[in-house]
């Protein structure tokens, strides 16, 4: 698996990167998993965005699902035509979310260039990856998934206070994408998010290869997110960065290596 960090900002767009949004390619096939303001623009710099093949969306929040709207006029109005539908997977009421947001009627939405399916927990199919999704902790309903493909497997909490599930969603992962929006020894809302700290004891747990903080607030010390992890998190820690591309195989490998792209 191909994994490329087009968006890591946390809750609204940084002046170094959009919100939430990650390529993820293996044999060809491009999954997006999340698709935050602002995320498309720079898409456009790392992939065709017509050669997408299926959206998934932790939540939505709006820094995780609101380029969904802009990607709908770019598929349904090219000067060549309307591009082929494709599947977009979401939490309940997703069809209905985006078409408000548009301000469009829902009937019927968006629902002519995107193919709409709503998750529940348990294992599916997204093209070539063998996926489990999970319920994780948030004020809306949100998922994490662990994507599986020849071997290797990626984890992504999407948003989430500390949670169970979490852990056992990125058992022995190669690569665990994991949100941490606050710091440590703060006043934060409980359930919401996690620090890094927090994120780095979720990932020993699980017994996860790698550790990516991403989700990353701007007015935030992300240098003091990656030093609360370090403090929890035995494994290699890095800072999701927009641009960075990680090949993540199995076992054989240990986990994920990081290469630059320019």
């Amino acid at each position: 698996m191909r994994l490329t960090i087009i968006g890591s900002s946390g809750s609204f767009p940084g002046p170094a990167s959009p919100a939430s949004c990650y390529l993820v390619e293996v044999d060809g096939f491009r999954l997006l998993l999340d698709l935050g303001n602002g995320a498309l623009g720079a898409l456009q710099r790392y992939t065709d965005i017509y050669g997408i093949d299926a959206v998934y969306l932790s939540h939505l929040h709006a820094d995780h699902c609101f380029d969904l709207c802009s990607y709908w006029v770019a598929r349904t109005y090219p000067v060549t035509g309307r591009k082929p539908r494709i599947p977009v997977y979401a939490p309940h009421g997703v069809a209905d979310r985006m078409a408000e947001a548009y301000g469009l009627d829902p009937d019927p939405g968006m629902r002519e260039t995107f193919d709409f399916h709503e998750l529940t927990p348990g294992r599916h199919w997204i093209g070539p990856f063998a996926t489990r999704v999970e319920r994780v902790n948030h004020p809306v309903e949100a998922f994490g998934i662990r994507l599986e493909h020849g071997g290797a497997a990626l984890t992504y909490s999407g948003d989430t206070g500390p949670c169970d599930e979490l852990v056992r969603l990125a058992r022995d992962t190669d690569l665990f994408l994991c949100e941490s929006s606050f710091h440590d020894h703060q006043e934060h809302p409980k359930d919401m998010h996690l620090t890094g700290s927090e994120a780095g004891e979720h990932a020993s747990r699980a017994g996860a290869r790698r550790l990516v903080l991403t989700h990353l607030v701007p007015w935030n010390d992300d240098e003091r997110s990656l030093a609360e992890a370090r403090g929890t998190f035995s494994g290699p820690v890095e800072l999701a960065r927009p641009g960075t591309v990680y090949e993540i195989s199995g076992s054989g490998a240990r986990g994920a290596q990081r290469a630059a792209v320019s």
